[in-house]
């Protein structure tokens, strides 16, 4: 099939990035195609940093050849020098000799590189920057990876969830579907479902709805948003994540503790408004009773100010939390 056909029936699909951003797999292709250079590359991204997203494993564990395949698929249609297989420590040890079985028997020149950094790689620039052997750091954008990547050539950069369900376009498998990771139910797990199910039919479907009062965060353990069960009836998005909550066991304030932890943790350093306002943050929910207005300027501030998308994210899930469960009455 030609690179023309191949992204023309994945943009008829409709397939979108799984790595969180979700913008549409075919034209990202296109423009790294479009791109003239002498060299170009393709980063198959399995860092998976974000907490409770345990997705990209059950592809590495459970289907690595269509993984291996959707990465030839993507490599072939940009014409792409090499590709590099970014998969977080633990998968590296684990999954390492399986993949590289499959990538001589096909005699592909696929690399598997142990992800060096933390949270941060699943930021592409970042990502690069890791690759590169260089500080973990985001660079400004633009340039974008699809013009100046890594090396400084044009680059595709796919989550590995993305890649695995090109193959499945490609070979006439696709109905739609993606990958639900759900924590805190009677059934946690991976789900391969419609994507145009609303998230409660998810939880439902799976046998995860529970039988008390409860909210979710959507989308990650960090970065996901919150959302009430009224709020249910829309499709999931991001990187498939479902988290549930009880709402009477939940203490609030403890819940932001330890994702402004998980944040100071993962924290690059690079830019003020994020370096000083999660440890800023960190401070005012030690305290007995938070200033709550603080609070809110300090997650604007986050939002508004941060160099990378990961520090604009982060106030998400604070601030809906704040908003729709609220923190002072539930504080224990």
């Amino acid at each position: 099939m030609s690179p023309e056909k191949v992204i023309q029936k994945i943009k008829k699909a409709g397939l979108k990035g799984r790595g969180g951003a979700e913008f549409p797999t075919a034209l990202k292709w296109e423009m790294v195609r479009k791109v003239k250079a002498e060299k170009k590359y393709l980063i198959a991204n399995g860092s998976e940093g974000e907490p409770k997203v345990f997705k990209d494993e059950f592809i590495l564990k459970t289907h690595p050849f269509e993984l291996i395949e959707g990465i030839k698929i993507a490599q072939e249609t940009i014409k792409a020098a090499k590709a590099y297989l970014y998969l977080r420590k633990d998968f590296f040890q684990k999954y390492k000799k399986k993949l590289e079985k499959i990538i001589k028997e096909k005699n592909l020149p696929i690399i598997i590189f142990k992800k060096q950094g933390g949270y941060l790689c699943g930021e592409e620039t970042t990502l690069v920057e890791s690759l590169e052997g260089r500080r973990l750091e985001p660079r400004s954008r633009p340039p974008y990876p699809s013009e100046k990547g890594l090396w400084d050539c044009p680059t595709l950069i796919n989550n590995v969830e993305t890649l695995y369900y090109v193959s499945r376009i490609i070979n006439n498998n696709y109905q739609g579907e993606r990958l639900y990771s759900i924590s805190g139910g009677d059934h946690p797990g991976v789900y391969e479902l419609s994507a145009d199910l609303s998230l409660k039919q998810v939880l439902k479907k799976t046998g995860n709805w529970p039988n008390f009062k409860f909210f979710v965060q959507v989308g990650g353990g960090a970065s996901g948003e919150i959302l009430l069960t009224r709020e249910l009836n829309q499709t999931g998005s991001g990187l498939g994540a479902i988290i549930i909550y009880p709402e009477d066991k939940t203490n609030p304030v403890s819940l932001m503790k330890k994702w402004i932890d998980f944040f100071i943790q993962e924290n690059c350093g690079k830019c003020s408004p994020c370096r000083e306002g999660v440890y800023r943050l960190k401070e005012l929910l030690s305290q007995k009773n938070p200033d709550q207005e603080i609070i809110k300027d300090l997650l604007f501030l986050l939002e508004k100010s941060s160099f990378c998308p990961f520090g604009k994210a982060m106030a998400q899930p604070f601030s809906s939390l704040i908003k729709k469960v609220g923190i002072f009455n539930k504080n224990k």
